[in-house]
């Protein structure tokens, strides 16, 4: 679920001209497009809500590339949400952990919607139906919470923060809030472990972009210009993360140019620098079913995050390197235990939002 900060800068905008410059004037004009699509998503829930509106609330879940490995099934007073496995990172993510993950944090989402219109759900995990997660509803009270108010405004803010602490009593309702059976969490204030965290988040960083095969699954899901983002509806929109839209054919260049393990590891410690705190996930065990936990507390450590004016992104490269789980783990005081998830987590500014795909692209019969 670590969505690559995209060093393209000021440099890149410099070598362009001439045609360069026109095709950046066209994809200027799709902007409004963009954001009035990146609204829409966000509306708030009908009173009456069906069901095509709680999935489009379960999709605005963060997921590893923004790659949406998800489809949902509606059958009666029940959604199955299925994994995509077509849209998966086989590099990055081999054996389909950031994808449960995934498929946990939508699950979260579409349970707090459905409890907010009177279906508080039940959920239950199916190893026999390709691993997926069927969501029962039932009829009750509407109980809307602050943190289902917060789906509509989460984001993974891939920026620097401004280094302020939060208080304590903040962090105590962040951990109750993520609370989720068989999944721990520990947090990170003390610099001297962020410090050492980030070292190990260099190292995995200067491993994966030195290999080509991590470079090249990046790649096909970066989105250089809110064109190329609309026309797709997923993938990482480079402008997301403060760097400048630019034409289909200048961003790869650019890219391979300008975005290097160097550049990146200089982003990821002046981001680390600038965070209050990092939370660690740790599911029970290594199945499916256990990362769909890590993703449901993922989610609400998220929403409850973006409830206290906080932002939040996930640096995922020391559980995403095999080699340095067990440094984390050691670091966190859980040895022999894999590490799930890694997020940072700070006062920082509100970047633009990315996009989904369509409701309808997600539902299967």
């Amino acid at each position: 679920m670590n969505r690559r900060h995209v060093l393209i800068g000021a440099g890149a905008t410099a070598l362009v001209g001439g045609e360069a410059a026109y095709l950046l004037d066209r994809q200027a004009n799709t902007s409004s497009a963009y954001a009035a699509r990146a609204t829409a998503l966000r509306t708030p829930l009908a009173d009456e809500a069906s069901a095509h509106d709680l999935i489009r609330y379960a999709t605005l879940a963060p997921n590893g590339h923004n790659t949406q490995p998800w489809r949902f099934r509606i059958g009666e007073r029940r959604i199955d949400i299925i994994p995509d496995f077509s849209r998966r990172t086989a590099v990055v993510d081999p054996d389909d952990h950031h994808l449960f993950v995934s498929l946990g944090a939508a699950t979260e989402a579409l349970s707090l919607a459905s409890a907010a219109r009177g279906m508080p759900a039940t959920i239950t995990f199916d190893p026999r139906n390709q691993g997926s997660v069927a969501v029962h509803f039932e009829t009750a009270r509407p109980t809307p919470s602050p943190m289902f108010d917060a789906i509509t405004r989460r984001q993974s803010t891939r920026a620097e923060y401004d280094g302020r602490a939060v208080p304590a009593r903040d962090l105590d309702t962040l951990v109750k809030a993520a609370a989720v059976p068989d999944v721990d969490l520990v947090l990170l204030t003390d610099r001297h472990r962020i410090d050492r965290l980030s070292d190990l988040v260099l190292a995995g960083n200067t491993l994966q972009r030195t290999d080509p095969a991590f470079v090249r699954e990046l790649k096909a899901w970066l989105r250089f210009n809110p064109r190329q983002a609309l026309r797709t509806g997923d993938g990482l929109y480079s402008v997301a993360s403060g760097n400048p839209a630019l034409p289909d054919w200048l961003g790869p260049h650019a890219f391979d140019w300008i975005s290097t393990a160097r550049s990146e590891n200089e982003a990821y410690a002046a981001q680390l620098r600038s965070s209050a705190g990092v939370a660690v996930f740790v599911g029970a065990g290594g199945t499916a079913a256990d990362w769909v936990a890590v993703g449901r507390a993922c989610q609400r450590f998220a929403l409850q995050a973006t409830t206290l004016g906080l932002q939040h992104a996930f640096i995922n490269q020391p559980v995403e390197v095999p080699s340095l789980r067990p440094d984390l783990a050691a670091l966190i005081g859980i040895p022999g235990r894999r590490p799930d998830m890694v997020m940072r987590f700070g006062y920082g500014p509100t970047l633009p939002w990315s996009l989904r795909r369509s409701v309808d692209a997600v539902i299967v019969p």
